[in-house]
């Protein structure tokens, strides 16, 4: 039987709770820690796999590569950053049918001018309505899984206003989108706003250090909410792990030496348990050399 979609997740959770992905460790995590889904975002990709900051620098080929790795490590379904699609209609196209191929069923595309940056930093541009429709129509005609989950995201909040940017989002849904991705709201009444004007299924970015509220999921959903990202969640926690844990070794303290995960649960989380198991049961024995 084959597991829920994201699209079929969608519906039936309250809400669909995606944690965010950095790495093939990260997404072992999430499944194992019992979420039903996970997301990988352009923010915490550049950083962790490139050193980058989140504002255009990588693209297609670059995602695409570190995708790869994180989608073989875990088989929970998977929402993944598609930025703005790195060009025109047959780019955006291209670019669903790679995820595609590569097992991804649900993306979300946003309105911003290329080079992008992240939907929290300032700076940022909005292209033409009319351009995302076309994308949007293009990307829904041009699916090879009529089942894959197309999320367009607005950032016209931050630069237009909260009106303009349900506007768009309407018209986004019109074209083709599965559901809505509003950035950059403000505060707790445009996140109900949004659902309240706005029939589709709506997306939730919860990111820490941004300039929305961070809401329990079981309150996005009293609001309407079906899907709600934590997208980089882990990553700020780990990054400053390691920064405290570098200190500690740098000071010669070592006051955290043993505070870690221990040796044998780290070695269960990577599948040592399985990988033992194909050694003894087909490798040569000393008998058989």
């Amino acid at each position: 039987m084959n597991s829920p979609t994201i699209r079929q997740l969608a519906q039936s959770e309250k809400p669909l709770v995606l944690p965010g992905a950095h790495d093939a460790l990260s997404a072992l995590l999430i499944k194992q820690a019992g979420f039903k889904g996970f997301f990988i975002g352009g923010f915490q990709t550049a950083g962790t796999r490139y050193g980058l900051p989140d504002i255009g620098l990588a693209q297609l080929g670059e995602f695409t590569a570190a995708f790869r790795d994180i989608l073989g490590a875990c088989d929970l379904p998977v929402m993944v950053d598609a930025d703005n699609g790195y060009g025109d209609v047959k780019n955006c196209v291209h670019l669903l049918n790679t995820y595609e191929r590569m097992g991804v069923q649900a993306l979300f595309i946003e309105d911003q001018v290329s080079p992008k940056r992240c939907g929290h930093m300032a700076g940022k541009r909005v292209v033409p309505t009319e351009e995302m429709e076309a994308k949007l129509r293009a990307m829904a005609a041009n699916r090879i899984d009529p089942d894959t989950f197309i999320v367009a995201r607005t950032d016209a909040r931050a630069t237009h206003g909260m009106d303009e940017a349900l506007r768009r989002a309407g018209r986004y849904v019109r074209a083709g989108a599965d559901g809505v991705f509003i950035e950059s709201m403000l505060n707790e009444e445009e996140i109900a706003r949004a659902v309240r004007e706005i029939d589709t299924v709506h997306v939730a970015n919860m990111l820490e250090g941004g300039i929305t509220p961070i809401l329990k999921p079981s309150v996005l959903a009293q609001m309407g909410y079906r899907i709600v990202l934590f997208g980089i969640t882990l990553l700020l926690r780990i990054t400053k792990t390691m920064q405290v844990a570098l200190a500690d070794l740098k000071s010669e303290e070592l006051k955290l030496v043993g505070t870690g995960a221990p040796f044998e649960e780290y070695t269960k989380i990577v599948g040592i348990e399985r990988w033992r198991g194909i050694e003894q049961k087909f490798g040569l024995k000393e008998s058989d050399r």
